[in-house]
């Protein structure tokens, strides 16, 4: 299976959006979802996403998004999700990942330095661009301790677009990024014991 979805990720500022669309074209068949779209969809009663009354609606869109990325990657697409996605968004693309264990799920987190993930942040100019240092840094903070998920941080701080996106595509190639192993692994050792038909 050719298909397969990067979680592109990390705060405000970190320069996801510019690195996901040139990672999704780097591919022959690619999509680049760009999640702050999601929550444009809802046209009433929409909480700010960083609002902590918002964690339904969150929960929800974040749904719709791991479905739209697994149906992307199981018709063969390379899917770049663009988005803040946090480890406490993951269970939602690890419901699919344990009804389709072979399809690679990888989870990058650009992590600038904070202050010049601030700055970036503030010098954006696209309408509804979150410009608060408030939420900006707390974001920041959030994807500043990571567990056990901390070795899929790349410091961004002082590099080319370029030479970011030949990172992430190596980190996706060679798998040291990918999650859900142990279920991978589950589903490798169950198709050995099953007989196969002849």
């Amino acid at each position: 299976m050719n298909g397969r979805v990067i979680i592109l990720t990390g705060p405000p500022g970190a320069g996801k959006s510019t690195l996901a669309a040139k990672v999704a074209r780097s591919y022959s068949k690619g999509v680049h979802l760009h999640t702050d779209d999601f929550w444009h969809y809802i046209v009433t009663g929409a909480i700010p996403p960083y609002d902590p009354a918002s964690d339904a609606q969150n929960q929800t869109v974040m749904d719709v998004i791991a479905g739209a990325a697994y149906t992307y990657a199981l018709g063969g697409f390379a899917t770049v999700i663009d988005g803040i996605v946090g480890p406490w968004m993951l269970g939602h693309f690890r419901t699919h990942a344990a009804q389709h264990p072979d399809l690679a799920v990888h989870y990058v987190v650009l992590r600038p330095q904070r202050d010049i993930t601030l700055k970036r942040a503030q010098a954006r100019t696209a309408p509804n661009a979150l410009i608060d240092e408030g939420p900006i840094l707390t974001m920041w903070d959030q994807f500043s301790d990571l567990g056990e998920l901390g070795g899929h941080v790349l410091d961004t701080s002082e590099e080319a677009e370029e030479r970011s996106v030949r990172r992430v595509t190596e980190a996706v190639g060679d798998g040291r990024f990918r999650l859900f192993t142990s279920l991978v692994a589950g589903f490798a050792e169950e198709c050995r014991r099953t007989p196969r038909a002849r």
